[in-house]
Formats: C-alpha cells, sequence, structure tokens
C-alpha cells in the first residue's frame, strides 16, 4: 500500500465512506485499463458507496425491527390460507397504507399465515427504510405495565411505540387482559391513530374482543374505532399449517411402523 493510498483509506474512514475505501484500489487499475474518464471512474466509486448504504441500512432496520424470523411474501402460500386475496396483499405490499397512515388487521384461526404476512409486510417496510417494530401483544404489555410501575410510561411510549412509523402487534387474544393492562393497550391505539400505522394479528373476530379487553364494552368498542377507522382487514380461513404438517409427519410414521411390522 503506497502513501497516497494510506491517505486516501484514512480520508475514507474520516467521511464514513467504507466500500469506497473498499474498492478504490481495483477500480482504479480497472479505469486504468478500460481508460475510463475519471468523471466516470469517480460516479462508479460512489455508486458502490450508495448501494452500500443501501444495504448496510436495509440490515440495521432490519436488525431493529426484532422479527424473530424473516419471512417474505414469496414464501406465502395462497392456496393454504383461504380468503386471503392476492391482489389485496399485493397492493398491502406497496406500503401506500404507511405513507397515509393506515392500519391492516388480520383476522383468523391459529397457524392460518397471520403471523407470516404481518412478518412479511413489516420486512418489506424495513428493507423500505421505514421504521418497524415487531412485538407480541404478551411482550407489548410486560413493556408498558414495567414502565408503568416504574412511573416511566411517557418516555418509553415515545421510544417504544411513537418513534416507529409501522408497528406490528401480534396476537391479540390469546390471552385475557385486566383492566390496566386494557387501559395501556388503549393508550397504544389511541397514540398512534392518524399518527402511524398498525399490523395487527388476532384469532378473535372484532365481536368478540371485549373478552381480552377486560370485558369493557366501552373500551373495546373506542379501540375498535381508532384501530378499524382507516385500515385494511384481511381475513384468513383454513385449517392450521402446523398441524397439517404434525398429522402428515404422524401418518408417515404410521406408515413407516406398518411397513417395518409387516
Amino acid at each position: 500500500m503506497n502513501l497516497q493510498h494510506e491517505r486516501i483509506t484514512l480520508l475514507c474512514e474520516a467521511l464514513s465512506l467504507p466500500c469506497v475505501a473498499q474498492g478504490y484500489a481495483a477500480a482504479a487499475q480497472h479505469a486504468v485499463g478500460a481508460e475510463l474518464a475519471y468523471s466516470d471512474f469517480l460516479e462508479g466509486l460512489l455508486k458502490d458507496e450508495a448501494a452500500g448504504r443501501k444495504v448496510r441500512k436495509q440490515t440495521m432496520m432490519t436488525r431493529l425491527a426484532g422479527f424473530p424470523v424473516i419471512k417474505t411474501l414469496d414464501d406465502f402460500s395462497y392456496d393454504f390460507a383461504k380468503g386471503v386475496k392476492k391482489s389485496q396483499v399485493e397492493e398491502l405490499a406497496g406500503l401506500g397504507f404507511v405513507e397515509r397512515r393506515e392500519n391492516v388487521v388480520l383476522i383468523g384461526p391459529s397457524g392460518v399465515g397471520k403471523t407470516h404476512l404481518a412478518i412479511a409486510l413489516g420486512y418489506r417496510a424495513a428493507q423500505a427504510g421505514i421504521k418497524t417494530r415487531f412485538m407480541t401483544a404478551a411482550d407489548l404489555l410486560l413493556v408498558l405495565r414495567t414502565a408503568y410501575l416504574q412511573n416511566n410510561l411517557k418516555s418509553v411510549m415515545n421510544r417504544t411505540i411513537k418513534a416507529y412509523s409501522l408497528l406490528i402487534i401480534d396476537e391479540i387474544g390469546y390471552l385475557p387482559m385486566n383492566r390496566e393492562q386494557a387501559n395501556l393497550f388503549f393508550q397504544v391505539i389511541a397514540a398512534l391513530y392518524e399518527k402511524g400505522s398498525l399490523i395487527v394479528t388476532s384469532n378473535l373476530p372484532f365481536g368478540q374482543w371485549d373478552t381480552t379487553f377486560a370485558q369493557d364494552a366501552t373500551l373495546t368498542a373506542a379501540l375498535l374505532d381508532r384501530l378499524l377507522h382507516h385500515a385494511h382487514i384481511v381475513p384468513i380461513s383454513g385449517q392450521s399449517y402446523r398441524l397439517k404438517h404434525q398429522r402428515q409427519a404422524c401418518m408417515m410414521h404410521s406408515i413407516e411402523r406398518t411397513a417395518t411390522t409387516s
């Protein structure tokens, strides 16, 4: 490494240009061999840096989102998930609902792909540079209740809820809430109303949501009013994908045992 290359590397580090620093030497050799104009050489370096920054941002946004696994829309089975309109999902994948601060509500029994769709849309948003956060309803309530007990709810709401353009809340309805938890959850929905977007999943039809929210019909009605005012509702039906594979595995095991004993 000559002295000029060392100086360029140091300048790139000072200016946070890691891709330029990494690719400068090879790009310079290519430019000489191809007799590129200096402007073409510089443009190539800057394009590489811009592409590298995009990848780094996508990686950071995906990590901050807290997805338990990565799911994509390409992996989603429309044949298995009944009632899902592919055209509706493709429209949501354009992420216009986030720009318009609208919500997405995925309703259906356990195992039919609600969480898959929620993560896939959230992953698409994170890849587009949209600040996204995934949480289960149980984890969200734990964070909120801890903050409430520590008299730090406002700060946590600003940092954990309002800081994101898209908040995904998974598994509403699986565990009933007491009145304190229901009130905390309502504050989240109210805080994001027309100020951010939500994707929520639930195994319960809307008429049964009061069973989750402390049997409080008034609070549930107010919550649903805010959640559904600007919402895309995606109903999903069908058999549990996980149970289907479990039954198939059991059937194969039974066949193997029969073949062995016969």
